[in-house]
């Protein structure tokens, strides 16, 4: 093939390893760049003024929305969370608020969007945490809209000819969550760290996935490329008969583990459930085909996104038992109350206004100034529960004391139901032994634990070697947690991205966490690879990534070890 000669000088880019996979194929750039004659041209449009500029500004912006809206709904579960709220963002108010203000300054059209958009994106920067996630979401409504504005097609990922290794100085969710895995071999971005949208979308998908790659955007299109999704490495001018020889026998080991049936157990015959994330409705009739004992996660707040009131109680129960009855009557359904605030905006929920989302008004939190948001939402989970008949446990987010756990789980165990809280909060691990005393089960968000330990903004690429749970010190706070779960004979699980990790749930298992929640395409190559070592290889793989200096050598330790 001519395009392999394409191959540039052989050297290895290092990235955050995010989805396992080796493959070997021609590199497919993905460019966000408006063609500047198009820009040119529209800078000697006159507007009549700044109600006409404004009109063209509302055109544009709408057409972006509904176009976010239209994708939105042929897809399910995060891929569809992050183009709602690309939707709203591109109608937002606020927004359009500053383009009107620097319109009537006298600026013309696009200098007017760019200002407004650096203007959010500064405070969505500052805001830090979750919110800066919806940077890279508001660069790509700009550059939407402009197209539109100009007059040509939107930017974003090229349809690839052949199956390809995309490569892209960044992806805006919208782009990741349409992707092809039939035509996308692999993925690998310059920038985002483990728990980005793109990360968290390519382990929905299945697709092999590097991220924080420097470099990645220097790669020439066409030029082969070797990806190791599990390693975080992308090698160019790789021997090409030795790269094949690597991809197929990856994917001869990918079709095994798609055959894998479960249920999970280790080498030595000690069990672990594997369970389900889920986000609505459609996304658990999916789950059901994957080999899990039920639902680890049902993150209850992705159903309302869009809602501007609160939806009634009997509303919400017809939504939760669908969910439900997607199990079935055998497994059961861990359901997270409403996970609002931050990046989640819910209308009818969400404080406005804060200087800081992330360390905010957000999940339990909510309850505190309205406790009835919470009664509803239990209620309407009571009554879903007793309409399928289906095992159901209730945990709430963002809980930082033992006398907010204390207090949830006595609402909880008032309307029949198993109570837990998510430890997410370094304070709520730390407690996590008196948490229990309150609580009937615990479950780590690792992506915000990670976080918050870590004193870290999750979309800085730059730390993405901080955000990163595979820290010595997140894994400290899910040791400490486990031991507590062990002595009081109450489960602990992992509902965090990290779950998904196959080399990661062995460590879980040697900590001593007796579920693991993921995306239903992980749950199979986890399943595999518990089934490969002992209890004993989990402890000494957990031990090794303790001891490490940092994540890089904690996976190099484990890896090593694990075989």
């Amino acid at each position: 093939m001519v395009t392999e000669f394409l191959r540039e000088t052989k050297r290895e880019l290092h990235g955050t390893p995010v989805v396992p996979g080796v493959v070997y194929g021609p590199a497919l750039l993905a460019r966000s760049e408006i063609p500047a004659a198009a820009i040119e041209a529209f800078a000697e449009v006159v507007h009549d003024d700044a109600a006409a500029a404004l009109a063209a500004y509302d055109a544009a912006a709408a057409v972006v929305a509904d176009g976010f809206t239209a994708k939105a709904l042929h897809v399910s579960g995060a891929a569809a969370e992050v183009l709602s709220a690309s939707a709203g963002l591109a109608r937002d108010k606020g927004l359009r608020s500053v383009v009107r203000r620097q319109l009537a300054a006298g600026e013309p059209l696009l200098r007017a969007l760019h200002t407004a958009v650096e203007h959010f994106a500064g405070l969505f920067t500052q805001m830090g945490g979750l919110m800066a996630e919806r940077v890279s979401d508001l660069h790509d409504i700009e550059r939407r809209i402009t197209a539109h504005l100009v007059g040509v097609a939107e930017p974003g990922v090229p349809t690839p000819l052949v199956p390809s290794v995309l490569l892209a100085k960044d992806l805006a969710p919208s782009d990741t969550a349409l992707l092809d895995p039939a035509m996308v071999l692999a993925l690998v971005t310059g920038k985002g760290g483990p728990t980005s949208h793109t990360a968290i979308i390519a382990r929905q998908l299945g697709i092999p996935c590097v991220v924080g790659v420097a470099g990645a955007g220097e790669i020439e299109d066409g030029a082969w490329v070797l990806v190791d999704g599990a390693a975080g490495t992308v090698s160019t001018g790789a021997d090409p008969d030795g790269a094949r020889a690597r991809a197929a026998a990856d994917a001869e080991e990918r079709a095994a583990v798609a055959r894998w049936r479960g249920p999970a157990r280790t080498a030595d015959d000690v069990a672990v459930k594997l369970l389900a994330n889920v986000a609505d409705v459609p996304t658990a009739e999916a789950a059901t085909g994957a080999p899990v004992e039920g639902v680890g996660l049902f993150r209850t707040e992705l159903s309302f996104l869009n809602r501007a009131d609160e939806p009634t109680v009997e509303e919400q129960a017809e939504i939760y038992r669908g969910v439900l009855e997607a199990f079935g009557v055998g497994r059961y359904v861990v359901a997270r109350t409403l996970d609002a605030g931050s990046d989640k905006p819910i209308a009818f929920a969400t404080h406005q206004g804060e200087e800081n989302p992330a360390l905010g008004v957000r999940g339990l939190r909510l309850s505190f100034d309205n406790p009835g948001l919470l009664d509803r939402q239990l209620d309407a989970l009571q009554l879903a529960a007793e309409q399928s008949g289906v095992e159901t446990w209730v945990m709430a987010p963002m809980v930082a004391t033992v006398a907010e756990a204390a207090q949830f789980a006595g609402k909880v165990r008032d309307r029949g139901l198993r109570a837990g809280v998510m430890v997410e909060v370094p304070s709520a691990a730390l407690l996590a032994d008196r948490m229990l005393e309150a609580v009937d089960f615990l479950s780590i968000g690792t992506n915000d634990l990670t976080q918050y330990t870590m004193a870290a903004d999750r979309m800085a690429t730059n730390l993405a070697h901080l955000t990163d749970a595979w820290q010595p010190a997140v894994l400290q706070l899910v040791a400490t947690t486990a031991r507590a779960g062990a002595a009081a004979d109450k489960p602990v699980g992992v509902c965090g991205e990290a779950a998904a990790d196959p080399l990661m749930a062995c460590v879980l298992v040697g900590l001593g966490i007796t579920s693991l929640s993921m995306a239903p395409a992980a749950v199979r190559p986890v399943g595999v690879a518990l089934g490969r070592v002992s209890l004993d290889d989990c402890r000494a793989a957990a031990a090794a990534a303790r001891d490490a200096a940092d994540p890089a050598a904690a996976r190099a330790a484990v890896r090593d070890l694990l075989g």
